[in-house]
């Protein structure tokens, strides 16, 4: 090996070294504690006890321990349930942002920045304050309601809070721009010259889009779609605020494994099917990347 080659790999070990480390510790090390404790025994007032037990699993896929418990297919319907409203979340942050970006991509520089500035701004002010003022906003004595009941549109005040639909305004406000940015980069790289020349070979404009725009733009919706389900899937803060106790995610139910029922390796379990669900979503999103890549280099 050339000394110019092993002062180049030094240089990478130097750089890459501390975050390796840092990432070890403080990831891989809890993550590795997390599954541990997801095969041991409940401990009879909290903590665990040094047992193999994989009845944690048991209670959500429907073989629990027959001695302690039945199963109760609840988990199930959480589960599902916070898919749905995540993957609602992707799709209603999708059709909001994909618009979004094609008409700032169109502005001038100055309105251009200006825009995608507001876009950020939201992240200067704490998550908690502007989601109390949708508690504020959706209420029965809130502002929607108010404007409804004093124009005559409703008789009696609408049940806005504590629902699905409120959960999922919440999500698409939180995560706009975490879809916005990837689909923007796309969108800003879109070579409008295929465009034109779709249209001008007879191709409508529907068929433009479904041929050219989409598949073009189709990594940045990728990108976007799993920045945000993921965050979504295990989201409590949300769901605890605009859902109070009638809706119930994932979120909240590991939350309340570890805080208030106590039961760790049950709540671990919890954590690592959600964690399972994000990495076969990452699996696909990086082969599916890899296959495009594929085939965009071969001319496919």
């Amino acid at each position: 090996m050339s000394s110019i080659a092993f002062r180049r790999r030094a240089q990478l070990g130097l750089l890459l070294g501390p975050v390796s480390l840092f990432l070890a510790v403080f990831f891989l090390g809890p993550l590795a504690i997390m599954i541990v404790t997801s095969f041991l025994a409940p401990g009879l007032y909290g903590g665990v006890e040094w047992t193999w037990y994989r009845h944690n699993y048991g209670r959500i896929l429907g073989f629990a321990d027959p001695m302690f418990e039945d199963f109760d297919p609840v988990y199930i319907a959480i589960f599902l349930r916070s898919l749905k409203i995540s993957a609602l979340t992707v799709v209603a942050t999708l059709i909001v942002c994909y618009p979004a970006a094609f008409c700032i991509s169109r502005l001038s520089e100055r309105w251009k920045n200006f825009c995608l500035f507001l876009i950020t701004l939201p992240f200067f002010t704490s998550l908690i304050v502007r989601l109390f003022i949708w508690v504020l906003i959706l209420r029965q004595t809130g502002l929607v309601n108010a404007v409804l009941l004093n124009t005559g549109v409703i008789a009696r005040p609408l049940e806005l809070i504590y629902t699905d639909g409120a959960i999922i305004l919440g999500m698409v406000y939180i995560f706009i721009p975490f879809m916005f940015m990837p689909v923007y980069a796309s969108v800003e790289k879109l070579d409008w010259t295929l465009v034109r020349a779709s249209l001008d070979l007879g191709a409508g404009p529907i068929r433009t889009f479904l041929r050219i725009i989409l598949p073009l733009t189709a990594p940045g919706i990728a990108g976007g779609a799993v920045i945000v389900f993921i965050p979504a899937l295990g989201n409590f803060v949300v769901p605890a605020i605009l859902g109070g106790a009638k809706v119930m995610m994932l979120g909240n139910l590991i939350e309340q494994q570890f805080l208030a029922a106590r039961n760790w390796p049950f709540g671990s379990a919890l954590a690592m099917m959600v964690m399972c669900v994000m990495l076969v979503l990452l699996f696909a999103y990086v082969i599916v990347s890899g296959r495009r890549g594929i085939d965009a280099a071969t001319g496919r």
